[in-house]
């Protein structure tokens, strides 16, 4: 069964980076884009970035300039997801995409002091 494996998530301080990874298994995802959502709790799902196969990117607006999308081609698509200068906005949980509809398990982000 085909998977994505997200890891990376924790706990910083304002200001601080982590950066995410998605790990899919199989190769059927080798021109799908990635991206990455994130669901606060009491709030829907949104759109943090996504990045095609080729490497063009997207992000929304309230990370553009402190999240940066990258995917590695050569070590099966895993995608990353470095986030600096978090805000406690950011706190989320962040899920890893496939297009059009495979999804991860999650990893929490929590950006506290």
């Amino acid at each position: 069964q085909v998977q994505l494996m997200e890891s990376g998530g924790g706990l910083v301080r304002p200001g601080g980076s982590l950066r995410l990874s998605c790990a899919p298994s199989g190769s059927a995802f080798s021109i799908s884009p990635m991206g990455w959502y994130r669901q606060a709790p009491g709030m829907q799902r949104e759109f943090v970035a996504s990045i095609t196969f080729r490497g063009i990117t997207n992000y929304a607006d309230s990370v553009k300039g402190r999240f940066t999308i990258s995917r590695d081609n050569a070590k099966k698509n895993t995608v990353y997801l470095q986030m600096n200068s978090l805000k406690p906005e950011d706190t989320a949980v962040y899920y890893c995409n496939a297009a059009p509809s495979l999804w991860g398990q999650g990893t929490q982000v929590t950006v506290s002091s």
